[in-house]
């Protein structure tokens, strides 16, 4: 039995590690959507820590798009239905843009007749109003102001404590911004993005400190 017990805490310890280094936002709720947990992930697209989402309504952070569909998905779950559901949301980005995408709700329980928590994930489609035209990849709009903003800070030498500071975000809110960046321009380390950020446009060129190109252009 003790050796069972500790079985299971190694492998709750690895699944806390996997939550919380996941790049993808996610959250644990309950079945009232009520947030129990959250990765930094999550807590970066609402500006905030982890600890500060937990006891949150999720539909308070991100707002449906549709009111049926919460209805919809509130009567299958008390008819213990075991779907996947999907609800398309709005929500206000740190950087003060709005953002749309979806949150995608998968109940889990071990036995079916257990009242389940649900396992919530947001998928960021993008900013402004669903259907507007994206930038053109190879613009410097490419990077939000507050990505380009975190960009210029690096290029001068700033840690993510620093950038954090500078830029109201926590750092964990920071290193989500990174994250993304890196996958977006296929980044293998941080100066490498500096380097993307100059090639692209999205910094200024001969300027020191380092000045993304759009406060250059305001002057």
């Amino acid at each position: 039995m003790d050796w069972t017990r500790r079985e299971g805490v190694v492998w709750r310890n690895r699944a806390l590690m996997l939550f919380d280094r996941v790049a993808v936002p996610v959250a644990v709720c309950d079945v009232y959507g009520s947030v129990q947990a959250a990765n930094p992930a999550m807590a970066a697209e609402c500006g905030t820590t982890p600890g500060q989402l937990r006891g949150r309504d999720v539909l308070d952070l991100f707002q449906p798009q549709e009111s049926g569909q919460v209805e919809r998905i509130a009567q299958a779950l008390r008819l213990r239905h075991r779907s996947r559901y999907q609800v398309s949301v709005r929500w206000r980005a740190p950087n003060g843009s709005d953002r749309y995408g979806e949150l995608t709700a998968d109940p889990v329980s071990d036995t079916v007749e257990e009242t389940p928590t649900l396992l919530v994930m947001l998928r960021v489609q993008g900013e402004g109003e669903p259907g507007d035209d994206r930038p053109d990849e190879n613009s410097s709009a490419q990077a939000t102001p507050i990505e380009a903003r975190i960009l210029a800070l690096l290029a001068g030498g700033a840690t993510t404590a620093r950038a954090a500071r500078e830029t109201g975000l926590t750092t964990d809110g920071v290193s989500y911004h990174l994250r993304r960046l890196s996958a977006r321009w296929d980044a293998a380390n941080r100066t490498e993005l500096v380097a993307r950020a100059y090639a692209v446009g999205v910094l200024t060129p001969g300027v020191w400190p380092p000045v993304p190109v759009a406060d250059t252009d305001e002057r």
